[in-house]
């Protein structure tokens, strides 16, 4: 009866040890910052024509409405990270399909990721688009007014 109580003694006694250590590795475990996010004024999208097989990459003014076939995209904020930082590139955006009627038809809202382009990107029968990049300026001038 005695050695039983020992064993759940000494296994008391190494819980409490574990306990301690792993707590202390906690402790000196570095905590992750949010980095800041880096609002930019240009969001750069890849589209694919699937009739033709041309890949096209394209920039877009943030508010900006830019027609790709017969989709028009419109980001309204592309976030980034700091140097420093991981890149996180994000976008929302949105995706309308002129139609063979010429109706406009939403066909996307929503957020795009660069690092995971077939998550939210836009599928259609003829066109699909992604975001690849967020950046501060352009070859392609700003629209009016910007």
């Amino acid at each position: 009866m005695t050695a039983g109580f020992s064993r759940a003694g000494a296994a008391g006694r190494f819980l409490s040890v574990a306990l301690a250590a792993a707590t202390a590795g906690l402790a000196m475990a570095p905590v992750a910052a949010s980095a800041a996010r880096i609002e930019n004024p240009v969001a750069t999208f890849s589209g694919i024509d699937k009739i033709t097989g041309r890949i096209t990459s394209f920039d877009v003014y943030i508010g900006e409405t830019v027609q790709f076939g017969a989709l028009q995209v419109t980001p309204k904020v592309c976030y980034s990270r700091d140097d420093t930082e991981a890149q996180k590139i994000t976008s929302f955006v949105e995706v309308d399909e002129i139609t063979l009627d010429r109706k406009i038809r939403r066909i996307f809202t929503g957020w795009m990721f660069a690092d995971s382009p077939g998550l939210n990107a836009v599928e259609h029968p003829v066109y699909d688009v992604w975001l690849t990049e967020c950046k501060t300026k352009s070859d392609v001038p700003p629209p009016d007014g910007k």
